[in-house]
Formats: C-alpha cells, sequence, structure tokens
C-alpha cells in the first residue's frame, strides 16, 4: 500500500563507481509501485522494491531507500514470514529512519510498518494504534490509510469486532482522499471480513460489492482473498466437491499473487473439506509436515490442534496427546489471540473430547465462552467451522455437563441454519443427539436423527418440482408412467374418501418424493419428517392420535414408509413398542461387549438409554398388554409434531394452493393431532 510521494532523486552527491543511474531506479520503484497499488501482484512488487532498495543503498539515496523499504513490507502485515525475512524487513526499515528526518510523513510511514510488524508478531496492538493516532494527525491521506489498514490486521481476536469496523469504515473514506484504487479495496475488504467474522447475515452484499470493483479491474492479492471467501461459502452450503476444486484454482491464485500464505490457507481449506466430509484421518502426514513450515505465522496454532484431532482420529493417542500438550503449554490461555485462534479453540474442544480430556475441555470452555455469540471462522474468512456453541457444548460434553451441552448445541443447531452451514448443522445434530443419549432422553434423540436423516435425503434428492400434476397435459411421459398406478392402487387424479363418502387427501410414497392428492389434483413433494407425521394422520382419517406416540415412533414409520403408503398402518404405540424392544435388545449385546472390553464410559451411556427404554415400555403398556397414554414430554413432542407438519404443509402449499388450503384446514395439530376431511 505504498506509493511515492513524489520523483525520487540522489541527493547525497557522486556515489562509487557500481552506482547505477537514476532513471532505473526511479523506474523500479514506479513498477513496485503499480505491482503492489495497482495490480496487487506482491511477487513483482518485492522484487522491484528489493532491487531498487540496494540501488538506493549504494547510491545514498536516503529518501528511495525508505520508499524501497515500505515497498518491501507488501500490502499484509507478515508477509515475510521466515526469521531471516523478518529480520532483512525490520533492518531496512531502521536503517532508513536513521537517515530520514524523524518528523517527516515517510518517517512516520515507516514507524507505523515498523509497529504493525512488532506488533503482529506479538499479538498486541498498543504501538501501531498510538502510531495511528498520530496519523490520523497529520495531513498526510496515505499515512492514515497505511495506519488503518496495518492496524485492522493487528485486530483479528474475536475481542475486538467493534474497532475493527470503525477502523475499516474510516479507510474506505479515506480512500477517496489517497485516491489509491488499493486503498478503497482494503477497506471493502476488510468490511467484508469483519461481517463474516461477526457472522453478519449480509456479509454476502459486502463481498458483491468487491467482486464488482474487481470485476472491473483485478487485483491479485485481494482476489486471493475474496476466492478464498468463495471456498468458505461452497463448504457452507455443503457442495464439498466444488469447494475442493475452488481450493485448488484458490491456491494458484495465491500463487501468482505472491502470497506467503497460498499454500497456508490450502491446507486449511483441506482440513474444513476433510472434517466435514468424514475424512480428516488422511491428513495427519500434510498436517505433520505443515505444522512446522516457515511459511505459517508465528502466531498461528490451528495446525496442531487439527492435527491433533487427526491424530487421535487415525488412533495414534500418542501424537494427538503430544500435539495438544504442545498447544496448552503452560496454559491454553497464554494462545495469542490471533486470527486463528478460534478455529485453534474448535480443534483443541474436538481433540479434548475424542481423547476424554476433561481438563483441557473446562479450559477451552472457559475460554470460548464469552464468544460464544460468534461464529467460528478462520482468518480472514478463508475458513468457517460454524456456531462457537458448537465447541462450548462439546467441551460440556467431554466434561460430563450433558445439559449443559445440549443447551449450547440447540443454540449451535440454531446458529448454523442462521449461517445457512450445512455441514456444520449436521454436525451439531449428531453431537446434540449423543448428549441427549447421554442425559436420557432418547425420544428427542430420535427426533434429531430424523431430522438429520431428512436433511441428508434431502440434501442428495434432484431439485424439487412444485408444478401441478392434476392435468395429463402437463405431465412428462415418465410422470405419467411413473403416477399412472400408485402405490396404494389408486389411479392418478383419482377421487379419494375417508370411507364415508367424503373426499379425503391421499399420500403415496415415489423413490424420495410424497405425492399427495386431493379433488383430482395431485403434487409431488420431497420427503421430511412432517411428511411422515401427516402420511399417518391422513392413513387415520377422524382419529386422534397423540404428539407423542408420532414422536416416538417416527423410526419404525420411517423404515416402513421406504416400502408403503402407510394407508391402514398399525397403530404407533405398537410399533414405537416393538421398536423399544428390539433395540433393548441391542443394547444388551453392547453392554455385554462393553463390560467385557472394560468400557466404562459407553457402558454408563448404554445403560442409561437401557433403563430409559425400560421405564418407557412400562410406562407404556397396561393389562393385557393394552397401549396407554404416554405422560411424559407431552409439550416437547407437541411443538415438534406442530413445527414439522407445519413446514409440510407450506411446502405443499408452495406447490399446489389448493391441496395446501384443504390440508390447512382439515389437519390439527396439538396434543393430539389429526386429519379431518370435512
Amino acid at each position: 500500500m505504498n506509493n511515492v510521494d513524489a520523483p525520487v532523486r540522489n541527493t547525497s552527491g557522486p556515489a562509487g563507481p557500481d552506482a547505477r543511474p537514476p532513471g532505473e531506479l526511479q523506474t523500479l520503484l514506479d513498477e513496485g509501485t503499480r505491482a503492489v497499488v495497482d495490480d496487487g501482484d506482491l511477487r513483482t512488487g518485492r522484487d522491484r522494491f528489493e532491487r531498487a532498495f540496494r540501488i538506493a543503498e549504494s547510491v545514498g539515496d536516503e529518501r528511495a531507500m525508505a520508499v524501497a523499504a515500505l515497498g518491501f513490507g507488501g500490502l499484509w502485515v507478515h508477509e515475510h514470514r521466515t526469521v531471516a525475512g523478518s529480520v532483512l524487513l525490520e533492518s531496512r526499515i531502521r536503517r532508513a529512519l536513521e537517515l530520514l528526518d524523524p518528523q517527516s510523513s515517510l518517517a512516520l510511514r515507516l514507524r507505523i510498518r515498523l509497529a504493525g510488524e512488532g506488533d503482529y508478531r506479538n499479538s498486541d496492538n498498543t504501538a501501531v494504534l498510538a502510531l495511528l493516532q498520530q496519523a490520523r494527525a497529520r495531513r498526510n491521506p496515505m499515512a492514515r490509510a497505511e495506519a488503518l489498514s496495518l492496524a485492522h490486521h493487528c485486530l483479528v481476536g474475536p475481542e475486538h469486532g467493534a474497532l475493527r469496523r470503525q477502523l475499516a469504515a474510516e479507510l474506505v473514506a479515506e480512500s477517496f482522499r489517497t485516491s489509491r484504487r488499493s486503498d478503497l479495496l482494503m477497506g471493502l475488504l476488510w468490511q467484508t471480513v469483519d461481517m463474516f467474522l461477526a457472522g453478519d447475515p449480509h456479509a454476502e452484499r459486502c463481498l458483491s460489492e468487491l467482486r464488482g470493483l474487481l470485476a472491473e479491474q483485478d487485483h491479485l492479492a485481494v482476489g486471493f482473498v475474496v476466492s478464498a471467501m468463495e471456498v468458505m461459502l461452497a463448504v457452507r452450503a455443503g457442495r464439498l466437491d466444488e469447494a475442493e476444486a475452488l481450493a485448488r484454482a484458490c491456491t494458484e491464485r495465491g500463487i501468482a499473487a505472491g502470497d506467503v500464505n497460498a499454500t497456508v490457507w490450502q491446507a486449511a481449506q483441506l482440513v474444513t473439506i476433510r472434517w466435514y466430509q468424514g475424512r480428516v484421518v488422511e491428513l495427519v502426514p500434510l498436517l505433520s509436515e505443515v505444522v512446522n513450515s516457515p511459511t505459517l505465522s508465528a502466531v498461528d496454532d490451528h495446525v496442531l490442534a487439527a492435527l491433533a484431532v487427526a491424530a487421535v482420529t487415525a488412533g495414534d493417542r500418542r501424537k494427538a496427546v503430544g500435539a495438544l500438550a504442545t498447544l496448552c503449554g503452560h496454559d491454553l490461555g497464554d494462545l495469542p489471540r490471533s486470527s486463528s485462534w478460534m478455529v485453534t479453540m474448535h480443534g483443541v474442544a474436538e481433540a479434548a473430547y475424542l481423547l476424554d480430556d476433561s481438563a483441557t475441555a473446562a479450559r477451552v470452555y472457559e475460554l470460548l465462552r464469552p464468544y460464544g455469540h460468534l461464529p467460528i471462522v478462520g482468518s480472514l474468512a478463508v475458513a468457517c467451522f460454524g456456531s462457537a456453541h458448537h465447541a462450548l457444548g462439546v467441551a460440556a460434553l467431554t466434561t460430563g455437563d450433558v445439559d449443559r451441552a445440549v443447551t449450547h448445541l440447540r443454540e449451535a443447531v440454531r446458529q448454523n441454519l442462521a449461517l445457512a452451514h450445512w455441514p456444520a448443522v449436521t454436525a451439531s445434530w449428531e453431537r446434540l443427539a449423543v448428549a441427549l443419549v447421554r442425559a436420557g432422553r432418547q425420544a428427542e434423540a430420535d427426533v434429531v436423527r430424523q431430522e438429520m436423516a431428512a436433511a441428508a435425503e434431502e440434501a442428495v434428492a434432484p431439485p424439487p418440482k412444485t408444478e401441478v400434476l392434476g392435468g395429463a397435459d402437463e405431465q412428462s411421459a415418465d410422470e405419467k408412467s411413473e403416477g399412472a398406478q400408485s402405490n396404494d392402487g389408486q389411479s392418478e387424479g383419482a377421487q379419494s374418501d375417508d370411507g364415508q363418502g367424503q373426499p379425503a387427501a391421499f399420500c403415496t410414497r415415489l423413490g424420495r418424493k410424497w405425492r399427495i392428492g386431493f379433488g383430482g389434483r395431485s403434487v409431488l413433494v420431497d420427503h421430511s419428517v412432517g411428511m411422515l407425521h401427516l402420511v399417518v394422520l391422513i392413513a387415520n382419517p377422524r382419529q386422534e392420535i397423540r404428539a407423542v406416540d408420532l414422536v416416538a415412533g417416527l423410526t419404525a414409520l420411517n423404515g416402513a414408509a421406504e416400502h408403503t403408503a402407510l394407508s391402514g398402518q398399525r397403530t404407533l404405540d405398537r410399533v414405537a413398542t416393538q421398536e423399544y424392544r428390539s433395540r433393548l435388545a441391542r443394547l444388551r449385546l453392547e453392554l455385554d461387549e462393553f463390560e467385557a472390553a472394560d468400557d466404562h464410559r459407553r457402558a454408563a451411556v448404554a445403560q442409561a438409554e437401557h433403563d430409559w427404554l425400560v421405564r418407557q415400555l412400562a410406562g407404556a403398556t397396561g393389562l393385557g398388554g393394552r397401549a396407554r397414554r404416554f405422560p411424559e414430554g407431552e409439550e416437547r413432542s407437541r411443538v415438534a409434531v406442530s413445527k414439522a407438519v407445519r413446514r409440510a404443509l407450506d411446502r405443499i402449499a408452495a406447490a399446489d394452493p389448493v391441496i395446501g388450503e384443504h390440508l390447512r384446514h382439515a389437519v390439527h395439530t396439538g396434543v393430539r393431532c389429526s386429519y379431518w376431511p370435512a
């Protein structure tokens, strides 16, 4: 972000025999400035400023030395990662400062760069913020713009969100005074990063504005970060194969820009993708190499946390324990609050869970709890692991506080849905089900697993058809063939009744969809938990079915629904009872295995589920094996069923308002649910 204030001249008189013409020096400075400021070509910029510094030093041109030293620093803080590289940069800045008037704007800019480099490595911001105040008092807009951007880069921890947003907005305003396009791009980029770090629902709007500016004229460095955000968004959307292809393209763009983060970010992106693919075990060799890479930032610890998770998943407990111990050091709280801190805490929580390390989990919980409202986003929105409540829930689960774990994981599901981070939603569902089982709330765990199954099925299903299929001229040949005879023997478009001569809806299963028919009309709707509840109600018109029965029998019903339209389905309490007894038999076998292996923790979990099922069966049957009402969980079941049915009705109404209107009036939900055709 450095520019030449005025043409650089040799102000020190004749130079030695190796001095080069002043014209070459000016050309190198101009080319370096164009490369960094206009094109975002950091590699070319470093080369030109490196050569310019050597020439300026040889001819004794202190001003050119200062400009070259600034340019050699680059666009970001800490571009020179190796010890030798960072020492070289700082020595050149200090050398130039010795020769300049300390009150000059150029000297201030050098001090700002020096402070930014030091503060970033020390996870501090004191020096750079103090110099920002000095820059604000000066009339040099370039000094202010550089101070704003470098200070922002030193404030990427989770506790500085409000201050970062203030600096980014100020930088955008300052860009119109510097007239440097890179300042505007950096201001908008920092705003976009801040919005993603805060989980702002409008972050992609800011990203779209940035994309538009880059479409007008590319900037390699800023474009590289934008391409990394595209990878993150593809992961959130669950398009993991596409995300992997985008990550490869992103790496190529980073290499072209000469950004030191190109390969580091590729590793972070691959960790995220493999994490949600359940293939993190494959990354042990890569992570073992990257963790010692000299291009890894001095304040970045997320690779070590990922290595701990990958190692324990691969069965290498020794490597995992060692990685976790290295991270924790004297105290986990000593880790720098860098841009990767939240991701590191997420990895530590997961590793502690897999290693059953309750002490580390408790410390993670303590440190992360103030930031539960934030998403876990790494670096400049390069990777996202969903809501911080997920890591808090996992940590609580590890410490044995299952009720607190359930609370956090439910909130994680809610926040992940708000982020549209579908793999994270599934991950939080999975852990929520585990927490519910450990809390002895098996019925709720079953509901969660059904939500997971429905979401997974919808994710792989083809796009839903929402057209009305009532008219023959609106159907394709395949649809006519498929719908000519439904599973319950009804012809497509035939009128159904409820056994009392009243027109009634009917449902049939067709692959991953349901065909809902009424009054000569029919429509295809995607499978969901709510559709299963509707199918049971429609198959049993004018019969009240308790919401707890719908919930309790969902697992068995879903299996049966794969092969039948469920008309004439046996009562739910019998199906649920049979399912519970089968599960009890499996649990008894598991208990024997766990006890034989001295696996007391898993045996305790299985025993808790076993005891809960026994209590449910004892309360569900009376004299002669007749079903009893379920006395527990009525309110939870009422809410769950009502929400699921309402979502299903919304889908049906969107596809066919006539059928939707009929079902809205005919289907009643509550503690008792029913379908009344007329």
